[in-house]
């Protein structure tokens, strides 16, 4: 690498360099962090979804049977999980009834989803 020195008060102050080994440089930085976002994603450990999740929700369907269907769970086993009816979460999931927030948190629990993803 060829590099020219301007020197301020015999200090260093600035620097010369080809501007292909600038860019190289730049290119080199843009790797480290993108390498380094990466590796934060993959530490966090945060679970995504496939497009039909979101397609579903977004056309309106309940979010409680919508992550109950991906987890391959059924209502009576998640009326168990929770001690409730399998009248009450069909009632849920039907929007007959509104669950309390003990009884999603609950459910988001058992289904390993956030709160937040319920309501």
């Amino acid at each position: 690498m060829s590099v020219q020195f301007i020197e301020k008060n015999g200090v260093p102050e600035y620097v010369v360099l080809p501007f292909e080994e600038y860019e190289k440089l730049l290119d080199a930085a843009e790797d480290k962090a993108d390498t380094a976002d990466v590796i934060a994603f993959r530490e966090a450990r945060e679970e995504t979804f496939p497009e039909e999740v979101l397609e579903a929700l977004l056309a309106g369907g309940n979010p409680i049977k919508v992550y109950r269907s991906y987890r391959e769970m059924t209502q009576n086993k998640l009326a168990q999980s929770i001690e409730k009816s399998l009248t009450y979460i069909a009632k849920l999931e039907s929007g007959e009834r509104t669950g309390s927030v003990e009884v999603l948190s609950n459910i988001a629990e058992v289904l390993d989803i956030d709160l937040e993803q319920l309501v």
